[in-house]
C-alpha cells in the first residue's frame, strides 16, 4: 500500500510540472479562469500503462528543467 502511495505521490508531481509548462503558454494562461484553475487536478493518470510491457530508456530524461519550479497560482 506505501508503494502505491508512492506511485501516487510521484505521478501528481509528473503532472503539475507538465502542467505548470502547459498553463505558461500564453494562449492558455490568458483563457482560464479562475473556475477553471479549480477543476484542474494533477491526479490523471489516462497517459499512464500500469499493465503491459514497459520499456526504460535509461539514456534519456525528461527535460524538467525548463520546467518553472513553484506555484504560480
Amino acid at each position: 500500500m506505501l508503494a502505491l502511495h508512492l506511485l501516487q505521490s510521484a505521478l501528481v508531481h509528473i503532472n503539475t510540472l507538465l502542467l505548470q509548462a502547459v498553463l505558461e503558454a500564453p494562449e492558455f494562461h490568458d483563457s482560464i479562469g479562475p473556475d477553471e484553475r479549480r477543476a484542474l487536478t494533477p491526479l490523471f493518470w489516462t497517459h499512464i500503462n500500469p499493465y503491459g510491457r514497459f520499456r526504460l530508456d535509461m539514456d534519456t530524461r525528461l527535460d524538467l528543467a525548463a520546467v518553472p519550479c513553484g506555484n504560480r497560482w
